[in-house]
């Protein structure tokens, strides 16, 4: 065990450290989270990021179709009230299973073109602006701010990504960052 002098101290992640702004930080740290997903996945095989993990009852390509669900549901028919299907028509199993016939690349690949959807949505808004009404939100009483939205979508991508580290380690013994 190394002694308190020499320890090498643990650098931030996400956004550079001169990045103060909250906008900037948290949609920096957004972005390094979606970046920390691939990073996660590299290295499984097709076979491998299709193995459901048993407690978990998903797989690694399911976990990041559901991110997917995600982002389109609180940016794109949340914030911005786009008429898209929010839920897929299978509910929760369907969100988390990947049909068969279905590759890792169009997962991934649709995925990534919510995450682009949803920077586009939040990039030029003002953390104080108000989703959008019709879509996700009905009233101006149910409808969050931007930061709302976001700080909502870093916990989720926290927790989540803390699942896949476990679920990670129990495919192929790999530890997480």
């Amino acid at each position: 065990m190394r002694k308190p002098s020499e320890q090498v101290p643990t650098l931030l992640d996400g956004p550079a450290v001169d990045v103060s702004g909250a906008h900037e930080l948290l949609l920096g740290y957004l972005e390094w989270y979606r970046e920390a997903l691939m990073r996660k996945l590299a290295g499984l095989s097709d076979d491998q990021l299709r193995t459901v993990v048993a407690p978990l009852g998903w797989s690694p390509l399911g976990l990041v179709q559901h991110l997917g669900w995600v982002e389109r549901r609180w940016l794109r028919w949340g914030f911005v009230a786009e008429e898209v299907v929010a839920y897929p028509p299978g509910g929760d199993a369907e969100e988390w299973t990947v049909a068969v016939g279905t590759s890792a690349a169009q997962v991934i690949a649709t995925y990534q073109a919510e995450a682009t959807a949803a920077r586009s949505a939040a990039g030029s808004a003002d953390l104080n602006d108000k989703a959008s009404l019709g879509g996700r939100f009905k009233t101006p009483a149910q409808a969050p701010t931007l930061g709302r939205i976001l700080f909502h979508l870093l916990q989720e991508y926290a927790r989540h990504l803390g699942h896949l580290d476990i679920a990670r380690e129990l495919i192929d013994g790999r530890t997480g960052e």
